[in-house]
């Protein structure tokens, strides 16, 4: 019997298979987070997370010039600051450590698209994203404090402003902030569904933001929920979100296609700390191809629908995909 469909015709050479590709990456997909520290002369390599570093403000020029040089149209920066206290002082300070990084990093490079994170971890003794009263992370009191926050970055030059605590209503809190002080068209991407995973130890380590007791499973999502998600993803974009969210990305790609599904918003998605760490480790080891492997990855999770990703790769991706 003669096939009559041969689906291999259009995978015969690597021309044709470019020719037909549904998902392509590119570097304008691309977001790079970067963590500053206060200090001076310090260029530390992250122990679990190879090739990522922190740098104090002095060290930061050929990070950025680098960045630049590559193509990455946009960079998310993480602060540790000088002090911590248990109202987060520190993080909305006018001269605070990401306030003074987002003014270099725009003098330094004023077309480059500065996205700021406006959390409460690094920058609280308590190490959670919220004020903490008898034990407990209180939601509507750390609103106005998140909203102060992002204020204080937005002041500072920051183009966009990225919300990261789960606080119930913070999208609202901060849109009605920015808004108060004329900020109209500043965009806001809230980490909309962001889960409670096991997969951000290397990044608590990186912005030392690692909670002094408990964990972060009351505000955060708990991983086995996909309606949840969408519900809040739902919320967040009735209280102002410009883009949403899902954090993990591998994870969750079933979270990123049904948002994908049912939101016509942009959707980034988060390759965080764990998931780089795990390619590095095991490439270090010999074990596997770490380009093909990470290539297979991100496309992965632009291929469930993102549109942005945030991601340690994405200098070894510019690089490799020019």
């Amino acid at each position: 019997m003669k096939l009559t469909r041969r689906p291999r015709r259009l995978r015969g050479s690597p021309a044709i298979r470019r020719m037909v590709r549904e998902t392509v990456l590119n570097v304008d997909d691309l977001i790079y987070p970067i963590f500053v520290r206060f200090g001076s002369h310090i260029r530390e390599e992250i122990p679990s997370m190879p090739g990522i570093y922190r740098f104090t403000l002095d060290e930061l020029e050929p990070e950025i010039r680098e960045v630049q040089e590559l193509g990455i149209p946009a960079i998310i920066l993480f602060g540790i600051p000088e002090y911590k206290d248990e109202k987060a002082t520190s993080a909305f300070e006018e001269n605070g450590i990401v306030q003074e990084a987002v003014r270099l990093v725009k003098k330094l490079a004023p077309d480059l698209f500065v996205i700021t994170d406006v959390c409460m971890c690094q920058f609280t003794t308590f190490g959670h994203c919220g004020i903490v009263k008898d034990g407990k992370v209180l939601n509507d009191e750390s609103l106005e404090i998140l909203a102060k926050i992002a204020v204080s970055h937005v002041k500072a030059g920051a183009d966009m402003v990225a919300p990261s605590a789960m606080m119930d209503g913070q999208v609202r809190a901060i849109r009605e902030a920015l808004d108060a002080e004329g900020f109209t068209d500043i965009p806001i991407m809230g980490y909309s569904a962001k889960y409670a995973s096991a997969f951000y130890g290397p990044f608590r380590d990186a912005a030392e933001s690692a909670p002094k007791f408990g964990d972060r499973s009351t505000y955060q999502m708990d991983p086995p929920n996909w309606r949840e998600a969408m519900r809040e993803i739902e919320l967040d974009i009735e209280e102002g979100a410009d883009i949403v969210m899902v954090k993990p990305a591998l994870p969750y790609l079933d979270i990123i296609a049904r948002a994908r599904e049912r939101f016509d918003y942009p959707i980034a998605a988060y390759n965080v700390s764990g998931e780089y760490s795990l390619v590095k480790a095991a490439a270090m080891q010999g074990w596997i191809d770490e380009k093909r492997v990470t290539l297979e990855l991100l496309t992965s999770i632009k291929r469930a629908g993102a549109d942005l990703i945030l991601t340690y790769f994405a200098k070894d991706v510019a690089r490799w995909i020019g």
